[in-house]
C-alpha cells in the first residue's frame, strides 16, 4: 500500500503528498465526536421533518437512516468478523479498495 505513517503518526499518502488525519485514540475525544455526529443527524432529521411534516417524510427518513446504518455495520462489523478475518478496516475509501482488489466475491452462490 502507498500509505505511511510518519512520526507524528499522520497517514502520508507518497504518491501525491498528501497527509491525512491521524487515528482518533482519546476517549475524550472518540466521546465528543460521537455527541457532534448524533446532535449533526438529530438536528438534520428534525429539520427536514419540520420542513416536510408527512408520515411519509419522517418513515422514509427513518428506513434511510437504518438502511445506512445496517451498511456501515455490515461493512465494517460482519465482513471484518465473518467474511475475511484478516480485512481491517481504516474507512469507506478503505473498504472501497479492498472490494476492488478482492479475487473471490463476497457472496458465494450455490454450489453445483
Amino acid at each position: 500500500m502507498f500509505l505511511n505513517t510518519n512520526s507524528n503518526g499522520f497517514k502520508a499518502d507518497a504518491r501525491w503528498g498528501i497527509t491525512f488525519m491521524r487515528n482518533l485514540k482519546s476517549s475524550f475525544w472518540i466521546g465528543a465526536k460521537a455527541i457532534l455526529l448524533l446532535l449533526a443527524g438529530t438536528l438534520s432529521a428534525a429539520t427536514l421533518i419540520v420542513e416536510h411534516p408527512s408520515l411519509k417524510e419522517a418513515l422514509l427518513l427513518g428506513v434511510t437512516i437504518w438502511s445506512f446504518c445496517r451498511v456501515y455495520y455490515f461493512i465494517f462489523y460482519v465482513i471484518e468478523r465473518y467474511v475475511d478475518e484478516d480485512y481491517r478496516f481504516s474507512g469507506l475509501l478503505s473498504f472501497a479498495q479492498y472490494i476492488l482488489k478482492r479475487q473471490k466475491p463476497l457472496t458465494s452462490g450455490p454450489s453445483d
